[in-house]
């Protein structure tokens, strides 16, 4: 029997996985003296809360080689999934990994899939994966499937702040300014090529939840599964649920917490929200 894996980035947030042999490579955020990684472990409330009172730089590091290649193990296939190769060297470490390990085990197989997103939307496709992996699909159908799957993904973001986002180099500081004035929240959406475009700035809760519907049913959503995750902001997360449900008739609607690296990014009060679409 072939041994089968699944690896990921700890960007997508998923921590265990069912069913499938399945392991997380942390990232790591670094502020001041104090170095998190991202694993089941981290204390994410009170990391989220030093960098919001520590006036340096902080950043954040993704895992290496063999990191990936340790993550690896002895599988015969492994499918492995990353953040956005545009906004971290992940994807990078995760293919030098490949070639490494395939020209170590001339007859394993590995996938390294640049998601050109993050969080909720690698998890729908970590999703898809599995129930592929369940359903004994070979490994070229798998690869071939996925890759059909993430043209009909998206994701979207809510965020109350983009301050690291702009001490990391990821956004215009003219662009994160906005966020957070007068009320003001930046909708946005992961792009195709994998950066982050800003597509409005409402103002309150109630414009906001309005305007990700807006976008929602622009981009092709029209009622498939839908992940919402939150930046210690639960009550909207649901209120967008309940929204969601309402107006699209979603029955497959998740709402859960962001783990360590993208509630750094998406600070307190984010959302990030994964979606299938037409």
């Amino acid at each position: 029997m072939r041994k089968i894996k699944i690896v990921t980035d700890s960007s997508s947030d998923v921590l265990t996985l069912d069913g499938v042999d399945f392991e997380s490579a942390p990232l790591k955020i670094v502020t001041g003296e104090k170095v998190y990684l991202d694993d089941a472990s981290l204390d994410v409330e009170g990391m989220v809360n030093d960098p919001a009172t520590y006036k340096g730089k902080s950043s954040t590091s993704c895992p290496n080689p063999d990191d990936y290649l340790r993550a690896f193990g002895d599988a015969d296939e492994v499918y492995c999934v990353t953040i956005t190769g545009s906004l971290s060297g992940s994807y990078n470490s995760a293919l030098v990994a490949k070639n490494t390990y395939e020209k170590e085990n001339p007859t394993s197989r590995v996938y390294v899939l640049n998601s050109l997103s993050t969080g909720p939307e690698m998890a729908l496709i970590i999703e898809r994966m599995r129930a592929l992996i369940l359903e004994g699909h070979s490994f070229d159908s798998i690869t071939a499937a996925i890759d059909e799957y993430t043209t009909h993904t998206g994701l979207f973001f809510v965020l109350e702040s983009m301050r690291n986002l702009a001490n990391n180099g990821r956004v215009s500081p003219i662009v994160a300014k906005l966020a957070g004035m007068l009320g003001i929240r930046v909708v946005g959406r992961a792009s195709d090529r994998g950066d982050l475009e800003m597509l409005s700035k409402p103002r309150g809760e109630r414009n906001t939840l309005t305007e990700v519907i807006v976008q929602l049913r622009k981009n092709g959503y029209n009622g498939g599964a839908i992940r919402i995750a939150h930046a210690m902001n639960e009550p909207f997360a649901k209120s967008l649920a309940d929204t969601v449900a309402k107006e699209f008739g979603a029955t497959d609607i998740t709402v859960y917490s962001l783990r360590g690296l993208c509630s750094f990014y998406a600070e307190r009060g984010g959302l990030i929200i994964g979606f299938e679409k037409q």
